[in-house]
């Protein structure tokens, strides 16, 4: 009798183990299909600015354990409003993007809210209506253009000639070049003396913005004093189109630009680039971090700014080192 007694406390052990094995491997598998899942679309790989936010949106939805579907639309809108259309057939729980311009979005934003789908824009802001999408996390492109404004104006405080401005701008209609453009002027308008003399696209690639400065520096008759690119990448393609032209970058023209990558800190130490503004791309962390409150039924501010700073030839040394992108 005690035999059967042990036999059978034995069996109902171990039915026990099996069964808490079994609900262990459930709530895991109900825990893993139950992830946030978040459609992303990127803009492209244009800039090493752009490989970092990607890079970083992509190691913080794994820290994050969100299931991260992601697509790179090659600096094409069309591309990008293919990705969000598929996100919505998809019925992910969140569209995240980077809009490629600030136009063009409607449509398919109404259809996102139509599916019940929130939306949150990174980096870039659009122009359609606001209550399309629950929040917008980036930078303040204005204020980056006012910061490069204001170290212009600083540089040619006491000038009592006129001081020639070249502009390579970004991406035409996005919202980082019409802000940065913005900016900018709103600071030389106050300072007469400071004109800005050609403008031209250079896509915010390297590439672009050397040729778009090739192109200046043969057809451009007066003296160039400053460059203001919209980005590092367009400022280090247009280095090497001045240094091709038999000028010195950073002594002959002075450049100030905007991302403040490490390759811009490389050309500050060199003495080629005088200033950079930070626009820090590394927004995964908090991209997440809205994404889990919005899933979770709570609201996020309509507007998150990252804070930034600017650095100069004169303190790249100092802060190379501790640059992430």
């Amino acid at each position: 009798m005690k035999f059967s007694r042990s036999l059978a406390n034995l069996a109902a052990s171990a039915i026990a183990i099996f069964l808490a094995a079994l609900a262990v491997t459930g709530c895991a598998r109900e825990s893993q299909d139950e992830r946030i899942v978040l459609g992303f679309s990127q803009i492209g790989a244009e800039s090493e600015w752009r490989t970092a936010n990607t890079e970083s949106i992509k190691a913080a939805a794994i820290t994050s354990n969100i299931d991260l579907r992601f697509a790179d639309a090659q600096q094409k809108q069309e591309n990008q409003i293919k990705a969000l259309r598929s996100f919505i057939a998809q019925k992910v729980d969140v569209i995240a993007f980077s809009p490629v311009v600030a136009t063009g979005w409607d449509t398919v934003l109404m259809e996102a809210r139509d599916a019940g789908i929130p939306v949150i824009l990174t980096d870039r802001a659009v122009t359609s209506d606001p209550s399309l999408y629950v929040g917008f996390l980036g930078s303040d492109f204005v204020e980056e253009g006012r910061k490069a404004g204001r170290w212009v104006s600083g540089k040619f405080a006491t000038a009592t000639q006129d001081v020639n401005i070249v502009e390579l701008q970004g991406t035409v209609g996005s919202a980082p070049a019409s802000d940065r453009k913005k900016g900018f002027e709103e600071i030389l308008a106050t300072h007469p003396h400071l004109k800005i003399i050609r403008s031209q696209t250079g896509d915010f690639t390297r590439t672009k913005g050397k040729e778009a400065m090739e192109a200046i520096l043969k057809s451009e008759p007066r003296k160039i004093h400053v460059l203001y690119a919209h980005n590092d990448d367009m400022a280090i393609g247009a280095i090497q189109a001045i240094e091709e032209a038999g000028l010195k970058p950073g002594t002959d023209i002075l450049i100030v630009s905007i991302d403040a990558v490490k390759g811009a800190f490389e050309a500050m130490i060199a003495g080629k680039l005088n200033a950079t503004i930070e626009c820090n791309p590394l927004l995964g962390p908090q991209l997440m971090t809205s994404v889990a409150e919005v899933v979770a039924g709570r609201p996020i501010a309509k507007r998150i700014v990252v804070e930034e700073t600017m650095f100069t030839m004169e303190t790249a040394k100092q802060y190379v080192q501790t640059r992430k992108y």
